[in-house]
């Protein structure tokens, strides 16, 4: 490869961004930055001490003084929240609802903006989130926003939470990725939406390694060098 690039994708909650964007960043032996582990981070903190997305000077407070780092060993990511191991304890619904309810507040986003353009200005990263192409890398090389249909994302998020062992319900699955979609949609600031110049791919009826084999064709159809 000629160059490093930088490659994001976006999307809503269960359209398949994490396990493509790591498929593809291993396809492309690239670094992945799974962006929303950072705002799911931070809002495990806020959850440990007990403060609530409306607690704006609490938050801003909090992000002062969190530390919250990304760690690609061998192929996987680890999340450190002030030194601690985070990785896992992080994905439960509650935690996802959180982080999209503070992922628009400005101190939120000043404090995690510099991590994750600083992870990418080298290039050799595929970035993953809501707001790669449209806030954080509006220059990327290329920029793909992938989508599905909302019961393909509700019956996708309920069989990872399931396998993962969380005894959760159907309808409530549905009810919160329903939320999610409305707050990430309607916020002020960094709403998600399709970015600029973005290819949209479906992935609704496709696998992910499918989905991988059609951003890689689009890929080398605008670089010869892949």
């Amino acid at each position: 490869m000629k160059k490093s690039l930088l490659i994001t994708i976006d999307g809503p909650a269960g359209a398949g961004k994490s396990t493509v964007s790591r498929l593809l960043a291993n396809k492309l032996s690239y670094t992945y930055l799974d962006t929303g582990a950072l705002y799911r981070a931070l809002a495990y903190r806020c959850i440990q001490e007990g403060l609530s997305a409306t607690d704006k000077g609490g938050i801003a407070n909090l992000c002062q003084r969190t530390g919250i780092v990304l760690q690609n060993k061998e192929g996987f990511l680890k999340v450190l929240a002030d030194g601690e191991d985070v990785t896992d304890k992080i994905r439960t619904e509650s935690i996802s609802l959180q982080a999209s309810a503070i992922s628009a507040m400005p101190p939120v986003r000043a404090a995690l903006l510099s991590i994750q353009r600083e992870a990418g200005k080298a290039g050799g990263v595929v970035a993953e989130g809501r707001d790669m192409g449209t806030i954080v890398f509006p220059e990327a090389d290329f920029k793909f926003f992938l989508e599905a249909g909302m019961n393909e994302r509700i019956k996708r998020r309920h069989r990872e939470l399931v396998i993962r062992g969380d005894a959760v319900q159907y309808q409530n699955v549905k009810r919160d990725l329903m939320m999610r979609d409305r707050q990430d949609r309607e916020r002020e600031i960094a709403p998600l939406k399709v970015p600029e110049g973005a290819f949209i791919v479906d992935s609704t009826h496709v696998s992910a390694e499918g989905v991988v084999e059609t951003i890689l064709s689009v890929i080398r159809k605008r670089q010869a060098f892949l």
